[in-house]
């Protein structure tokens, strides 16, 4: 089985906004899988279905970025041999860039230190550069991004998703 999760903050006020683009992933590769996201429990939006003969469970943590690890917590312990896999925003990388990783450190994203911080940092995760602009980061990270950089981005990282769970 699968786990992929998406941070982001729950409520209309935080759509499509950079630190939303987990969600964004999320309710793509539900289309994509055709996983429909109507469960509620483990604090967390979720659905499951297969692809390509592999259990999948898709996640949209309703914890509040600052307590994603609540959620992936919730979802480890149910699903104790699960792969689970973490798609966030990442300041750190080039606006559309994608990074894949096996496991690592949470970087200064609090959504994921928040996951490491509940079950370390033995998971996988999929970061998707936003850049970083002068200012108030925490303004920055919660506006609202431009449809031309949604549309390539979710496309990339739906693509790079598809690839990690058929080629583990």
């Amino acid at each position: 089985m699968v786990i992929i999760v998406g941070l982001g903050n729950p409520g209309e006020i935080y759509q499509k906004t950079y630190h939303n683009l987990g969600f964004l992933v999320i309710e793509k590769l539900s289309k994509i899988f055709d996983i429909k996201l109507s469960k509620k429990g483990l604090k967390c939006l979720y659905g499951e279905g297969k692809y390509n003969g592999e259990k999948i469970l898709l996640a949209k943590p309703q914890t509040y970025m600052n307590n994603s690890g609540e959620a992936v917590t919730l979802l480890k312990n149910k699903f104790k041999e699960a792969r689970i896999i973490v798609v966030a925003d990442d300041i750190d990388l080039p606006k559309g860039s994608i990074r894949y990783r096996k496991k690592g450190s949470a970087g200064t994203h609090n959504g994921l230190r928040s996951i490491v911080s509940y079950i370390g940092e033995d998971f996988e995760r999929v970061k998707i550069g936003i850049g970083r602009e002068d200012g108030d980061l925490a303004k920055y990270v919660l506006s609202k991004m431009t449809n031309d950089f949604i549309e390539d981005s979710l496309k990339t990282a739906c693509e790079r998703l598809v690839s990690a769970i058929s080629n583990p």
